[in-house]
């Protein structure tokens, strides 16, 4: 995609009404143009594969094909989209599966036109999907899990580990990063310059060998980055 030509969005949904609406939106930024409409799983990872979009707005409680496991599909393949998860509930266990699955984020079904073109253009252009709010609300049900969980030592010796390959300036933007910050306040709190924060967080995602930030977010937290 290059700079002057419009985001390319696949909505999927499997009530025709949510899609209508969705497109309706999408389509009142000149920005962003709606390549294809799909009513579940299966259909998503088909019209992914010949449409490619750059963003797929995806619905998870879908009968038959769920969104879990087209997400997970669609964000594996060669030059893959960003994935959007759309849902009712904010701490949906579906959404954290589906984040874990390869989601850049999520979206709420009630939010607004803005909220939602909003967030379709950061996923396109790779920046922070989830509010700092949110990302923290995220992490902190990741961390109940650790708690819960009997791994959690290894978990963070093995996180920590695999941070090793960072150096410190990139820790410190991963740190940032973790807070559920975006490029440009990253830049404002390290004094750095968009660009170069972009440059680190690239470098970092390939370090670490993660989809996405949320999925560096995550890291981050299991490394006790920022504890």
């Amino acid at each position: 995609m290059s700079g002057s030509d419009p985001t390319r969005v696949l909505i999927v949904d499997d009530e025709w009404m949510v899609r209508s609406m969705l497109r309706t939106i999408m389509e009142s930024a000149p920005d962003l143009t709606v390549v294809g409409e799909a009513a579940d799983g299966a259909a998503a990872q088909r019209m992914a594969a010949a449409l490619r979009p750059d963003v797929v707005l995806m619905d998870i409680r879908m009968p038959g094909a769920d969104g879990l496991t087209a997400t997970e599909r669609i964000t594996q393949a060669a030059s893959a989209p960003r994935v959007v998860v759309l849902t009712t509930f904010d701490l949906d266990e579906y959404v954290r599966a589906a984040i874990r699955n390869g989601a850049v984020g999520f979206l709420l079904k009630d939010a607004s036109a803005e909220e939602m073109i909003t967030g379709v253009r950061s996923a396109a252009r790779g920046d922070a999907m989830l509010a700092p709010r949110v990302t923290r609300r995220l992490l902190r049900h990741f961390a109940a899990d650790d708690a819960r969980d009997t791994r959690d030592d290894r978990r963070r010796t093995e996180a920590r580990e695999r941070l090793q390959v960072l150096t410190a300036k990139e820790r410190e933007v991963l740190a940032e990063l973790g807070g559920g910050l975006s490029n440009t306040d990253i830049a404002a709190a390290l004094g750095m310059s968009e660009a170069t924060v972009k440059t680190h967080v690239s470098r970092i995602l390939t370090k670490l060998s993660c989809t996405n930030r949320v999925q560096a977010a995550i890291l981050a937290h299991h490394a006790g980055l920022l504890d």
